[in-house]
């Protein structure tokens, strides 16, 4: 990325959001890794999903930016396809998560996106005093209070987006 233009650092001072930029191994980025290799408490890392919902007939494939903590799963066939409209919902894939975040997987951060598109914060990831996210590229992610996400365009709060998973 051109130091002089980063989409990402460049929105969240514009916001005058708080945040601490952390480097990251960029063959450490995805969570569950990034957690134990940084000392990170996954209840204070949240992911950023794509979802993508099937797309009726003339219609553009509707997407949202789901934030959601490492500790709780997404609900993709309940919440997020009924706030997507759609019959079916799924993670996007790589290919398509490129494509409309600009970012690769295990760097997708709702900051510096370059075209709008809802952000789904589930509400759990509101209740943690800090929370790590990425940080827009693989060599990175950002720790900031969670009540800095809320002032990006299109963020919203979700009760129960998603679900705490068992810890086995």
């Amino acid at each position: 990325m051109n130091a002089h233009h980063d989409p990402v650092l460049d929105q969240a001072a514009a916001l005058g959001i708080t945040h601490e930029v952390m480097p990251c191994d960029p063959e450490l980025a995805d969570t569950a890794v990034f957690c134990e290799a940084y000392g990170i408490d996954p209840a204070d890392s949240a992911n950023a999903i794509l979802v993508a919902g099937k797309p009726r007939a003339d219609e553009p494939q509707p997407f949202a930016l789901c934030l959601v903590l490492a500790t709780h799963r997404l609900d993709v066939n309940g919440i997020v396809r009924r706030r997507l409209g759609t019959r079916k919902a799924s993670f996007a894939n790589a290919d398509q998560t490129r494509s409309l975040t600009g970012m690769e997987i295990g760097g997708v951060t709702p900051f510096g996106l370059p075209e709008p598109v809802p952000i789904w914060i589930d509400a759990a990831v509101m209740g943690r005093d800090e929370v790590v996210i990425g940080g827009g590229s693989r060599d990175r992610k950002l720790r900031l209070p969670p009540e800095g996400l809320l002032v990006l365009p299109g963020a919203e709060v979700v009760e129960d987006l998603a679900r705490p998973v068992d810890p086995d």
